[in-house]
């Protein structure tokens, strides 16, 4: 089995990431909610991987740099509450789901909401910062498209708008792949999916905020803090984290925190040579056309000019044993953008071989000749 579809889930973790989810389960209590020696020993590990996440992008601070279970839910977090009727939001046509949809509600509500378009396919910083108005309450920004790989040069794009605005960040694709150093670049408010590129088990993600950002709970329940208080408490990461947390996932992280800080260059080197690779053989077979350029997130989108990109990967899968993603990966406005229906979508990592690409290619180019 050839597996490309990294960029929907990481198919390959690193033997510590596995030891320290596995251990997790064995030895396992309620990280803060009890007094006894176990839990406190497992809120201590909460709070070294709370510190090595923070530390690895840059944070503002331990206390705000809270865990989630995914990448949406972090961005819900993010960007419930920011704006009001009045206010505007600037976006990008790239982005996912996870934040189109929030904004949609938002627009329900009296909130003007703003879609960057595309330059040649890609994310432009000047492009992006011309929407940006004395209304614009935050702009909110993916670091990588998961459609085609493509990137804002967040710095330029920090600096070519009014220290005012909030600098939204999905960092869903890009996280894991390249450095990311929040306080460097400007960004307010960073959210992480663990289970990527970031090497943990699904169930695992974050979100890491400035001081000048106070997202407000989306989740009411118990915290193991003031449990006298009826209300959450006004403390992070207390006030965003309701409910038992996903110890095992949290540790998970927190050892691909730890493999990253050691192999982050490497890794990014290797998935670029290999999407470039993958890029420049699929260029030569007929009947392919690229949405994709050798980017550092190891996406590469294509289409089959003879083929539907749903039924491209169903027989990728079932004929030849490789795993992609076909469809629209739950960015609409992207494919519209780029004036697509669909397209097949194969993501590596640094996990992957060249041998792998080379099953691929010879795959694709057999389905180009089909009928």
């Amino acid at each position: 089995m050839v597996y490309f579809d990294n960029a929907a889930t990481g198919g390959f973790k690193p033997d510590s990431v596995i030891t320290a989810a596995t251990s997790a389960m064995k030895y396992c209590a309620n990280p803060g909610r009890s007094g006894h020696k176990l839990s406190i020993a497992c809120l201590e590990r909460v709070y070294s991987c709370r510190k090595l996440l923070c530390d690895f992008f840059g944070g503002y601070s331990y206390e705000r740099t809270v865990f989630t279970k995914n990448c949406t839910e972090a961005l819900n977090i993010a960007l419930s509450g920011i704006a009001e009727e009045g206010d505007e939001i600037v976006t990008t046509v790239a982005e996912h789901n996870s934040v189109l949809r929030p904004l949609e509600l938002m627009k329900k509500r009296g909130v003007k909401v703003k879609y960057a378009p595309l330059k040649d396919g890609g994310l432009d910083a000047e492009e992006i910062a011309k929407l940006v108005t004395n209304k614009t309450r935050a702009l909110v920004v993916t670091l990588a498209s998961n459609v085609n790989g493509a990137a804002p040069d967040i710095t330029a794009l920090r600096k070519t708008i009014p220290d005012g605005v909030l600098l939204i960040c999905d960092g869903a694709q890009a996280c894991g792949h390249i450095p990311v150093d929040m306080k460097a670049s400007g960004i307010d408010a960073l959210a992480v999916a663990g289970h990527k590129g970031m090497l943990g088990i699904q169930g695992s993600g974050a979100l890491l905020f400035s001081e000048r950002f106070n997202p407000k709970p989306v989740l009411y329940g118990g915290t193991g803090s003031e449990s006298y208080n009826l209300n959450m408490p006004d403390f992070y990461p207390d006030a965003l984290e309701s409910g038992t947390l996903s110890y095992p996932a949290i540790v998970s992280l927190g050892e691909g925190v730890l493999y990253l800080s050691g192999n982050l260059i490497k890794g990014t080197e290797k998935t670029y040579r290999l999407t470039s690779f993958l890029v420049e053989n699929l260029k030569k077979i007929k009947g392919v056309s690229l949405y994709s350029k050798p980017n550092p997130f190891g996406i590469v989108a294509l289409e089959l000019c003879n083929m539907q990109s749903e039924i491209c990967a169903y027989r990728l899968s079932e004929e030849y044993s490789v795993c992609v993603r076909g469809g629209l990966h739950c960015a609409p406005l992207m494919h519209k953008a780029l004036g697509s229906e669909g397209l097949v979508r194969a993501s590596v990592s640094a996990f992957n071989t060249q041998s792998e690409c080379e099953i691929f290619l010879s795959a694709v180019e057999e389905l180009a000749k089909s009928e």
